[in-house]
């Protein structure tokens, strides 16, 4: 079973640049960010007071009046990506195959915004005034709950919790699942929605937030001497995937194949990467390795450079570990996060997909605000201009707290 191709079908983006490819991907290329003032709550005390907000988001637009307050705004972008996802593949239920499609949607931090709001309201008001929803519009895995029934998928239904590497742990899971044989159609990814006080609050105590908040649009420059710290942001990105014959049998639109997934762990600290890189490094070989491929074949890399000093650099090391110094340099590489910001457990799903758009049109996406690069980060990060070239294999790499690795390569489908 393990020779069946896997390949992505559909597409359900909801990021701070917009909503659905089209949207999202012409700001990606055209180098626009997606940061600006928070407004879910006031800032006004806090040291980071800028954000990736989901701006032209309604729940209303993907979720019932009567459940919308029974879901944590993280369930509504899960939701909303799910169902942009499915919509866009195209791909009909019926008793025959509905045992045979799964979900598996994660989150990093899931209903942090119900759990502080209900803590605020415990204090306040008392333990009656709890609401009875409050339970399961907390869960992460609520949202592959949400999705399987809504669409009657009654395969594999799971979720990931692996802080920021999330999504991409979702992707590679599910991918592994269809090769299996143990379904033949995954709906995976990530959502996150942690823009609240709590968190703000809490990133911003471990240090790990920008404090750039008179100029919200530059704040996010990943490999810059600038950089000093990351931009939380908000939003969900998942796929539709399935087997080659699968989408192929009904003629299904192809962005891209799965070809490998890897995994590792630093084992060095809760919070901060292995500053050699080896955890990382290790974890993209293990992703080559998987899909019988040399390094010298892999073109792009979609980074994790989520902006940290310490993060980027050891990003810039892992890569020349796994590569080796020439072809290191020969690689193109870009940090998407410079528009988004950090969506959290929804990256590594969004930023998937932004891969498999780049080997689809043959544009890769710039890091924006890389005006006075480092010289400890001394590749070739697609600096500021969207560049048009045909890529073959590709890689998106994201990185969580823990000490928690995940890489998939992406292969352009002819």
């Amino acid at each position: 079973m393990d020779d069946r191709r896997v390949v992505i079908t559909g597409i359900g983006l909801v990021t701070p640049l917009g909503m659905g490819i089209k949207p999202v991907w012409e700001g990606l290329t055209s180098g626009r960010s997606g940061i600006g003032p928070i407004t879910r709550f006031n800032p006004e005390e806090y040291a980071c007071r800028i954000a990736g907000e989901c701006r032209d988001f309604q729940p209303e637009d993907w979720v019932d009046k009567k459940e919308i307050k029974k879901m944590d705004l993280f369930m509504h972008f899960g939701v909303a990506g799910a169902h942009l996802a499915w919509q866009d593949a195209g791909i009909t239920v019926t008793e025959e195959n509905a045992h045979r499609i799964g979900v598996i949607i994660g989150s990093g931090i899931g209903g942090l915004t119900a759990i502080q709001n209900q803590a605020f309201t415990l204090k306040e008001r008392g333990p009656r005034r709890i609401s009875p929803f409050f339970i399961p519009m907390s869960l992460i895995n609520l949202i592959s709950g949400h999705v399987a029934i809504r669409y009657g998928l009654k395969g594999p239904n799971h979720a990931v919790v692996t802080a920021c590497a999330t999504g991409a742990h979702a992707i590679g899971d599910a991918m592994r699942i269809i090769k299996r044989g143990e379904a033949d159609v995954m709906l995976a990814g990530g959502a996150e929605a942690a823009i609240c006080e709590l968190a703000v609050g809490g990133f911003a105590a471990a240090k790990a937030l920008t404090s750039r908040n008179e100029d919200p649009t530059a704040a996010s420059r990943p490999w810059d001497q600038g950089r000093d710290g990351f931009v939380m942001a908000e939003g969900a990105g998942i796929v539709v995937m399935e087997t080659l014959e699968s989408a192929q049998k009904r003629g299904a639109n192809i962005y891209a194949e799965v070809v490998g997934y890897g995994m590792s762990g630093d084992a060095y600290h809760i919070t901060a990467p292995q500053p050699d890189g080896d955890g990382a490094a290790r974890c993209m070989l293990a992703a080559i390795n998987d899909a019988k491929i040399n390094p010298e074949q892999v073109d792009y890399v979609n980074a994790h450079g989520t902006s940290t000093p310490i993060g980027d650099h050891m990003e810039t090391l892992a890569v020349k570990r796994a590569f080796g110094q020439e072809h290191a340099k020969k690689l193109m590489i870009s940090s998407t996060k410079s528009m988004t910001g950090h969506l959290l457990g929804a990256a590594g799903g969004v930023e998937a997909i932004f891969t498999a758009l780049a080997l689809h049109s043959g544009v890769l996406p710039p890091t924006i605000n890389l005006t006075d690069p480092d010289p400890a980060c001394d590749l070739d990060y697609v600096p500021n201009t969207a560049r048009e070239v045909q890529t073959t294999y590709a890689l998106s790499n994201s990185f969580g707290f823990g000490g928690t690795n995940a890489t998939l390569v992406l292969k352009r489908f002819h």
